[in-house]
């Protein structure tokens, strides 16, 4: 699997302890760790007409100044690993924004243009690769750009529970654990969620190709 988009490694702890002994540069360096981040996170998840009138980067140091208000809160009683909590705010400001912006409902969001990039993502290549198989066909794997529209296409298709934890598991780049614990489900029901979740989504790649072929 791609690396995740959240940073690796020990310094995050170091910083966590650091704030939480009242060291104001470490809660500083603690969310400038993970700006690049939830910029990613935003940028792939928030709805691509309502990024034509906010900018990216409104949203994620909106994400930022929540977290820094809240951050004492979680210092105090962390309930969850700090990318995931960082995560949370995120989703909500996502959710937030898109209905201001939008006027609907959690669910329209999640069904509309979720997925936002300009070219073909190292992501969509990979989960591409691993659904690849005789029953796509040539015409599946002809050019990456194919790739692309096909397996992004296949995504939309399917219903917002398979369709989160595909996103989750090949864009955001998050471990079963870490998956099992943003939906809170126990690590094996996540895992066989998201094995049912890319079964349909090969299935939905498949009748697509039989019917380009019909």
């Amino acid at each position: 699997m791609s690396k995740s988009i959240w940073p690796q490694g020990d310094k995050t702890d170091v910083l966590i302890q650091s704030a939480r002994a009242g060291d104001a540069d470490a809660v500083n360096q603690l969310l400038d760790r993970h700006r690049a981040a939830i910029h990613r996170l935003v940028e792939l998840r928030l709805d691509r007409k309502v990024q034509q009138r906010v900018d990216v980067s409104d949203v994620v140091q909106d994400v930022l100044v929540d977290a820094s208000g809240r951050l004492q809160q979680y210092l105090n009683d962390p309930g969850m690993a700090f990318h995931l909590w960082l995560r949370q705010i995120a989703w909500d400001r996502i959710i937030d924004t898109y209905r201001r912006h939008r006027g609907s409902a959690k669910r329209s969001m999640d069904r509309e243009q979720p997925m936002h990039r300009g070219s073909v993502d190292e992501s969509t290549m990979n989960l591409a690769i691993q659904l690849s198989d005789p029953g796509l066909g040539p015409a599946a794997v002809a050019t990456q750009h194919e790739i692309a529209r096909r397996v992004e296409a296949a995504i939309e298709k399917l219903d917002e529970a398979d369709r989160e934890v595909i996103l989750m598991r090949h864009y955001e780049h998050l471990s079963n654990l870490e998956i099992a614990e943003v939906l809170g489900l126990q690590p094996p029901a996540a895992s066989m969620r998201y094995l049912r979740a890319l079964r349909r989504l090969r299935a939905v790649l498949e009748q697509d190709d039989d019917m380009e072929i019909g």
